[in-house]
C-alpha cells in the first residue's frame, strides 16, 4: 500500500498522527492521553493520492529466503529470541501459520484450487520485459519461497479467490496479498501499512477499515479483502479497465501514475504501465504479480511444484453475539488460540471488539460445534471480572494498564460519569481468563517477542517523555529513525506517546536504563523549509548541516524522486552547526 506524499498529511502524520481515530474510539474506546488518535482525514479519496511505500511482506521473506535462512529468517516476526516461558507458545504460533492443514491428505482431492484460479486468470501473461523476467528467475530459483507464502496462504485463498470472481476481476489479483505482506496477516511496514492487503491508516479508513485499541479491520481477513478488491475496482475503472495501471495506482497512488501518464502524453510517448517513469517499487511491483500469475499458471514450466489445495473454504464465520474472550472461544471451538488469532488477525487483545461485529471465523469443520457450545455458555462467563479497590494513586489510565482494558471499559461497565475515582472505590475491570502467555498472537505478545530479540549495540530501555520523537531518540543514540520504530513493532510516523516503553540497541558507549538528556542541551530547533527551483536532498543537506537520510526519514521521501518547487519539509537543525 502506501504512504501520503502531500507535505501536510506528511508533516501531520509525522508529527501527531496514531491509530485510532476519533471516531471510532467511543463509548468503549474514547482516546485517552495514552492512546493517540488518527491525524488523518476519511475524506481525502486515495484514487486521486500521491502515495507509495515498500511492501512489506514480500520483500522481508524474499530476502530471507535468498540468504539461505528462509525458515529460520521468517520466524522472527513471531518467535525470534522470545522469552524462554514463551517459547513454545510461539513456536506452535509458526508452526500453525505455516502449516494450517497439519496431517491431512489434500493432495488426493479431487477438487483442485489452482484450476480454479487459473480458469478466472485475465491478464496479458506473455508480456516480454526484462522486469518480469527477473522476477520469474528469482522465483524459479527460490521455490522454497513458493511453498511458504502458499502454506500462509491457503488459510485465506479460497475466501479472497470467491471474492474476486464475485466482482468480475481477474484471478491474479487473488495473488496479490503474495506481494504485498506473502501471506503474512500480522504484516506491518515502515510506512504504517498492516494486514494482508497492507492498508495504511488513512486509506483504511476512507474504506471503513476502523481501528481502536481492542482491534484493527485493517488485518481482517473478510472486512480487508473487502476494501482492497473495491480500490482495485476503482481503480480499473479509473484507468479505463487496465490493471497494470490499476495496479500501479494501489501501490504509488492514483495521483502518481495519472502525473507520469500526462507527462508521457505532453511529450507525445506511449501511457501504458511499461512506459511510465514511477518509483522504483511500482516499476517492480506489478511484474511481480505477473510472474507470480505466469509460475501459477505452469508451474512446471519453473520447475515449482504447488502444494495441493482443496477447492473448499477453509473457515466458516460464527456469529457470537457479544465480547467473547479468545482463550474461551478456542475452548468452545476445540481448536489452538494460535488458530483463532491466524484467523482472526484484527483483534489486538484477549477478547473480541465489545463493540463488533460481533463473529469469529473459525476452521470449518469445527463451526458447527462451536456454534452449539457458545449457545449452552453462559452470558456472564464469556468474559472474566475482577474486584478491584481503587488505591492510593490510582487513576482510571493506570487501572486499565493494569489489567489491559481501556479507562472508557472501566467507565462503562462501572456507571461512571466521569474519570475521577476515590480511594477505596470497589470497581468491577474486565480481563482476560489465561494468563499472557497464552495468548501468543496477541499485539502485546508480538511487541514484547520484537522487542526482545537480540541486535547489535547496548540495549537500552526508554521511556518515552513529552516532546520527544523518533529523531530526537535515534540521533542520541547513534542509530536510525527506522532502527528505533522497527525495534518497537512501529512505523516512523506512528506517534510516540508519554510513558511508552521503548528499546533502543544504543550505538553510543555505556548502556542505560534512562535515556540521557544529551539533546535537552542541544540547541536543535524545528524549521519548516519549503523547496526552490534548483534544489536537490543533498544541497539542502549541506546548507542546514544535516544529512541526505535524515529528512528523507523527517518526511517519509522517496530518494529516488525528484523535489517539486513548493514542496513543504520539516527539518531538525542543530543550530550551533547551521549557517
Amino acid at each position: 500500500m502506501s504512504v501520503k506524499r502531500l507535505s501536510y498529511v506528511l508533516i501531520a502524520s509525522t508529527l501527531f498522527s496514531g491509530c485510532s481515530t476519533s471516531q471510532v474510539l467511543e463509548n468503549w474506546h474514547t482516546p485517552s492521553a495514552w492512546f493517540g488518535e488518527d491525524s488523518n482525514t476519511a475524506d481525502t479519496n486515495p484514487l486521486d493520492s500521491d502515495e507509495v511505500v515498500v511492501a512489506q511482506g514480500d520483500e522481508g521473506l524474499k530476502k530471507s529466503v535468498a540468504s539461505g535462512n528462509g525458515d529460520r529468517a521468517s520466524e522472527a516476526p513471531l518467535d525470534d529470541a522470545i522469552a524462554p516461558e514463551l517459547r513454545q507458545q510461539a513456536r506452535k504460533a509458526r508452526e500453525k501459520l505455516d502449516n494450517p492443514r497439519d496431517g491431512q491428505d489434500v493432495a488426493a482431492s479431487d477438487s483442485d484450487l489452482w484450476d480454479r484460479l487459473r480458469a478466472g486468470f485475465q491478464m496479458d501473461h506473455s508480456v516480454d520485459n526484462a522486469r518480469v523476467q527477473a522476477q520469474l528467475d528469482w522465483y524459479a530459483r527460490h521455490p522454497r519461497y513458493i511453498d511458504r507464502v502458499v502454506e500462509r496462504g491457503s488459510r485465506y485463498l479460497y475466501h479472497i479467490l470467491e471474492e474476486t470472481e464475485k466482482r468480475g476481476l481477474p484471478n491474479e489479483l487473488a495473488l496479490l496479498p503474495i506481494v504485498e505482506s506473502a501471506f503474512d496477516p500480522f504484516a506491518y511496514s515502515h510506512g504504517r501499512a498492516a494486514g494482508l492487503w497492507q492498508f495504511i491508516p488513512s486509506t483504511g479508513k476512507y474504506f471503513g477499515l476502523t481501528q481502536s485499541w481492542w482491534h484493527d479491520d485493517r488485518r481482517d481477513v473478510i472486512a480487508a479483502t473487502d476494501a482492497a478488491l473495491t480500490y482495485l475496482d476503482r481503480l480499473a475503472n479509473r484507468f479505463d479497465g487496465d490493471y497494470t495501471l490499476a495496479l500501479a495506482a494501489y501501490n504509488a497512488g492514483g495521483g502518481t501514475v495519472s502525473s507520469s501518464m500526462r507527462r508521457n502524453r505532453n511529450a507525445g510517448k506511449s501511457t501504458d504501465y511499461w512506459s511510465l517513469s514511477l518509483p522504483t517499487e511500482t516499476r517492480h511491483y506489478v511484474p511481480k504479480l505477473i510472474a507470480l500469475a505466469k509460475i501459477f499458471d505452469d508451474p512446471e514450466a519453473y520447475g515449482i511444484e504447488l502444494p495441493a489445495l482443496k477447492n473448499e473454504p477453509f473457515f466458516e464465520v460464527v456469529d457470537t453475539g457479544s465480547q467473547l474472550d479468545i482463550a474461551q472461544a478456542a475452548e468452545l471451538a476445540g481448536v489452538e488460540i494460535n488458530e483463532i488469532y491466524l484467523l482472526n488477525p484484527s483483534y489486538n487483545r484477549w477478547a473480541t471488539n465489545p463493540d463488533g461485529p460481533h463473529r469469529l471465523l473459525v476452521p470449518i469443520e469445527k463451526a458447527e460445534g462451536f456454534r452449539t457450545a457458545l449457545a449452552d455458555f453462559p452470558t456472564e462467563q464469556r468474559v472474566s471480572w475482577q474486584n478491584y479497590r481503587v488505591q492510593k494513586g490510582d487513576s482510571l489510565n493506570t487501572i486499565a494498564r493494569k489489567f489491559s482494558t481501556t479507562p472508557s471499559v472501566i467507565q462503562q461497565v462501572n456507571k461512571l460519569n466521569s474519570d475521577l475515582i476515590r480511594i477505596g472505590q470497589q470497581l468491577l475491570i474486565p480481563s482476560a481468563s489465561k494468563g499472557s502467555e497464552t495468548y501468543a498472537l496477541s499485539q502485546n505478545q508480538r511487541l514484547q517477542r520484537t522487542q526482545e530479540r537480540q541486535r547489535d549495540g547496548n540495549r537500552v530501555n526508554y521511556t518515552v517523555r513529552r516532546g520527544d520523537t523518533f529523531w530526537d531518540i535515534a540521533r542520541e543514540h547513534r542509530v536510525s529513525v527506522r532502527e528505533v520504530a522497527a525495534w518497537n513493532g512501529m512505523a516512523p510516523g506512528d506517534p510516540l506517546i508519554p510513558g511508552k516503553q521503548l528499546v533502543i540497541w544504543s550505538k553510543t558507549a555505556q548502556p542505560t536504563n534512562v535515556a540521557s538528556s544529551q539533546r535537552d542541551s542541544a540547541m536543535v530547533r524545528k524549521v519548516g523549509y519549503r523547496v526552490r527551483q534548483g534544489d536537490s536532498l543533498s544541497a539542502i543537506a549541506s546548507r542546514f548541516s544535516v544529512n541526505v537520510r535524515d529528512i528523507a526519514s523527517w518526511n517519509d521521501l522517496n530518494t529516488n524522486r525528484y523535489l517539486q518547487p513548493g514542496q513543504s519539509l520539516v527539518l531538525y537543525v542543530d543550530i550551533r552547526n547551521s549557517p
